[in-house]
């Protein structure tokens, strides 16, 4: 696992705003104020100008909403394709501003999660298969739900992303909510067994170049560095934990008709 990659991994919280840390996408796209077509205009002027949290509240339930109608209502995959690809396009701080702020349990936050999941599905495409392989032997049931084979490569899990956020504005609203936390469980029980290897020296044996060892360690006892590894690997995992529960909490909501 790179360093970029365990570095997004190990940050998060259990927060709207952590869980932007927790997937950790990099900011991509410009930086200047920008006005996609499926966002009108005057919300994003009153967002660039900074509106009392009232009304950046009120924009923000608005925007999704009327995101969400639009897209599904309209099918058409030109539309579906600027809304699947809105953050490499007009970068994160747009959709930030608008619903980063939102209440965990509101239709804004739920799609901030998921965009932010799809980015974050892209970028640690290799990381995320290997560690789906690793957690799915243990929760096979959540497999089935997300969509995902046994052995994912790379573009597998890219694909998962995309076909988890198009599905959130084409299909049902809360199974794509359920695909999403099916994929993060898996994704932590993958994390948890990494950790856990770590921590019984159930891994790799070290280079041989390099078996010097302190006096009464043997090669195979984990160091205070994988010690250190594993538990940044566990509060990840606890972390996306709780992220689907959250997604789960949102689907429930959205079939009662209280997902706003």
């Amino acid at each position: 696992m790179s360093t970029n990659t365990s570095n997004a991994f190990h940050n998060g919280s259990s927060s709207i705003h952590a869980s932007r840390e927790s997937f950790a996408p990099a900011r991509t796209g410009s930086s200047r104020p920008s006005r996609p077509a499926q966002i009108d205009p005057t919300v994003a002027a009153h967002v660039a100008g900074g509106a009392d949290p009232q009304a950046i509240d009120e924009m923000s339930h608005a925007s999704a909403a009327a995101m969400l109608d639009r897209v599904h209502h309209s099918q058409d995959p030109a539309v579906v394709e600027r809304v699947l690809t809105l953050v490499e396009r007009e970068g994160v701080d747009i959709i930030a501003e608008l619903w980063s702020h939102a209440q965990p349990d509101t239709l804004p936050a739920m799609l901030w999660r998921l965009y932010l999941l799809r980015t974050w599905m892209h970028r640690h495409q290799q990381s995320l298969s290997r560690l789906w392989r690793a957690g799915e032997p243990v929760a096979t049931v959540d497999s089935v739900v997300a969509g995902i084979d046994q052995a994912p490569e790379a573009q597998n899990i890219a694909h998962t992303a995309d076909s988890i956020l198009s599905g959130a504005f084409t299909g049902d609203f809360a199974v794509a909510l359920e695909r999403a936390a099916a994929f993060t469980d898996v994704i932590a029980g993958g994390l948890h067994a990494q950790a856990k290897r770590l921590v019984h020296g159930d891994h790799a044996p070290r280079d041989s170049a390099h078996e010097h060892t302190a006096p009464g360690n043997t090669q195979n006892e984990p160091t205070s560095d994988d010690r250190t590894t594993a538990a940044r690997l566990m509060h990840t995992a606890g972390n996306l934990l709780v992220t689907a529960h959250d997604f789960r909490s949102g689907a429930n909501q959205w079939r009662r008709g209280r997902l706003e």
